[in-house]
Parts: C-alpha cells; sequence; structure tokens
C-alpha cells in the first residue's frame, strides 16, 4: 500500500485575486508596531525582516510608505568596526544581515550610508582555505553563506575580492546525484540550499556547471496535486517555496516544467482575505517572510499588477538596473 501524500486540500471559498492594498497596509502597519509581542520576538533576525518588508513593498509600489531615514539609521547603527552588520543593535555581525542590509541601501540608493569598504573586508575574512565561508567569527560552513558572500559583494562591484575560483570549487562539490545541492559535500538536496547554489553560480558566471535538466526535473517534482510546492519529498507545500524552487527554476531555463495556473491558486489561496498578507499555507497566520515570498513568486508567475523581481537577488529590477550589475551575470 503506497503512502498517502503529504499535501494540503485547497477550500472553493479560498482568496483566488490578489489583494494588493491589504497586503500593503499589512506590512506597512506591521513595522509601525514596535510593542508587539510579534515583533519583539523578531528582534533577532531584524534585519532580514526590513528587508522582506521593504523589498514586498516596493514590488508594489508602495516602498515610500516605509520610514527611509529611520531604517538607514537603525543599518547604520547595526554595522560593526569589523565591517559586518548585525540583525538588530546589540547583536553580533553575520553574513546574512550583511547582504540583508546591502540589499535594503540598494533599495533607497544609499550605498554610502555605511563603511562599504569594511564590509569587503569583513566578508573577505570570512573566506576558508576550501573556498567556503564561514557565516561569522564562530564559524558555520553552509552554502547560504557562499551565496550571501558573493551577493554582496556582488552588488557592491568587488567580486574580486576573494578568491572566486574556490568559492565555485566548494559550492560544486556540494553538489548530489539528483542534480541538487546541500549545504555541505554530502548533504541531502534542499530547494533552499538549490535557490543559494543556483544564484551563486548565475552570479559567477558557472550555470554551465549545472546539469539544468536533471536539476529540473528534480525541482518540478516538488509540485502537489494542490500546487504548491515543497522544499524536499514527502513535505508539505509552502509558499516560501513559490520562491526558493520557482527562483531557482527560472535561473536555469526551466520555469515552464511547472503547471504555473495551479501553483497561482496555491498562493492566491494563501493570503488572509482580512489582515492582508500571505501565510505558508492556506488558513494559517500570515508573517513578512511568506508575503514577500509569496508576491515575489507572483511575479516570476507574470502577474502584472507586481514589478518584474529579479530571480538571483530576489530585488526589483529596477533597483538592479540603478546599481549597474552586469546583466549577463543575473539571466
Amino acid at each position: 500500500m503506497s503512502a498517502q501524500l503529504k499535501d494540503v486540500i485547497i477550500k472553493p471559498d479560498a482568496p483566488s485575486w490578489l489583494l494588493l492594498d491589504k497586503h500593503a497596509d499589512y506590512i506597512a502597519a506591521y513595522g509601525s508596531k514596535k510593542d508587539d509581542y510579534e515583533y519583539t520576538l523578531s528582534e533577532y533576525l531584524r534585519m532580514s525582516g526590513i528587508y522582506w518588508g521593504l523589498t514586498v513593498m516596493d514590488l508594489m509600489g508602495q516602498l515610500p510608505r516605509m520610514s527611509r531615514q529611520e531604517i538607514i539609521d537603525f543599518i547604520k547603527a547595526c554595522q560593526h568596526e569589523c565591517g559586518g552588520v548585525s540583525a538588530s543593535i546589540g547583536h553580533d555581525p553575520h553574513l546574512l544581515y550583511t547582504l540583508s542590509a546591502i540589499q535594503i541601501l540598494c533599495l533607497y540608493d544609499s550605498l554610502d550610508a555605511i563603511d562599504v569598504d569594511k564590509v569587503v573586508e569583513y566578508v573577505k575574512g570570512l573566506q576558508q582555505e576550501d573556498g567556503s565561508f564561514a557565516g561569522d567569527k564562530w564559524g558555520e560552513i553552509d552554502t547560504r553563506f557562499s551565496f550571501c558572500a558573493v551577493a554582496t559583494l556582488a552588488l557592491l562591484g568587488k567580486m574580486d575580492s576573494i578568491n572566486v575560483d574556490k568559492a565555485v570549487e566548494f559550492v560544486l562539490s556540494c553538489m548530489n546525484f539528483d542534480g541538487g545541492f546541500g549545504c555541505r559535500p554530502g548533504s541531502e538536496s534542499h530547494a533552499g540550499q538549490i535557490y543559494c547554489c543556483t544564484g551563486f553560480l548565475s552570479l559567477t558566471g558557472q550555470l554551465h556547471q549545472l546539469n539544468a535538466d536533471l536539476l529540473g526535473w528534480w525541482l518540478c517534482e516538488r509540485q502537489l496535486p494542490s500546487g504548491g510546492l515543497n522544499g524536499r519529498p514527502e513535505k508539505l507545500p509552502d509558499v516560501c517555496y513559490s520562491w526558493w524552487v520557482l527562483a531557482s527554476l527560472k535561473i536555469i531555463g526551466r520555469i515552464h516544467w511547472i503547471d504555473k495556473a495551479k501553483l497561482r491558486r496555491f498562493i492566491l489561496a494563501c493570503q488572509d482575505e482580512e489582515t492582508g498578507g500571505f501565510a505558508d499555507r492556506p488558513g494559517d497566520v500570515v508573517d513578512p517572510f511568506h508575503t514577500l515570498f509569496g508576491i515575489a513568486g507572483l511575479s516570476l508567475l507574470g502577474d502584472e499588477q507586481i514589478k518584474a523581481v529579479n530571480p538571483v537577488l530576489c530585488m526589483p529590477e529596477d533597483v538592479l538596473q540603478r546599481v549597474h550589475l552586469q546583466p549577463d551575470l543575473l539571466s
């Protein structure tokens, strides 16, 4: 007897159209409720939370509603002497939050607000002998951090400050027999890591090293009967994989291999019609993380109410044109 496939049921009365105004109101209100339990609890990832909120507002054409100067001042206060940026004031710097800070400053065309040379030195100092990157001074190695390092340096036009060849060598050593990637050599393939590694290979001009058909097949297998995408076999679908899986397929030129209409239906069903925002699955509690990746997924699917999103960096294409990134690195 075969195991029952893990999936969700989309109810007939689930939202089937995009509630754009409600999502903008939800994000604008979220950042203003600084005494909320939920907001206080998320301090350890505040910088990334700001990036999620600002990026989705920009994709919806609502960025002017956010407090530009307050956010820039916050980022300045989070840069440490070593050059790295922390999640919040008083926290340790980390590559994840350093990238988020640089992405935010690019949205606001304000890279001069912090010491960019020190950021470059910080990123350079985290590269290991085997080409991998530690996330911070404590030394955890993960392909996510390889992506964060090259994405940060690409946005700053400073990719030549690291050993790119060794960095590529390490990421390729994490490729598996199924075409996917794990967080370290020998780790199982996971859609989040695949996004990081395909994005990394795009930024370093090494996409030809992939087996696009094999990887594309693995990614397409993530679509369930509900239309939603999961991150690995036997898991429930989640709106955030509408980004990690779909962006990876877009980068390798295989986005047409999935059922776009069914995925769009799943994403729209994850909206909250009362509060605005997207949840991981229909009926769950919404948050800014899933709201960004729901909207960004819809952008990749061609929704014309949303700005075009770049599949490698999850930023509006018009912002990246402004920072003069090489277009061939952002296929």
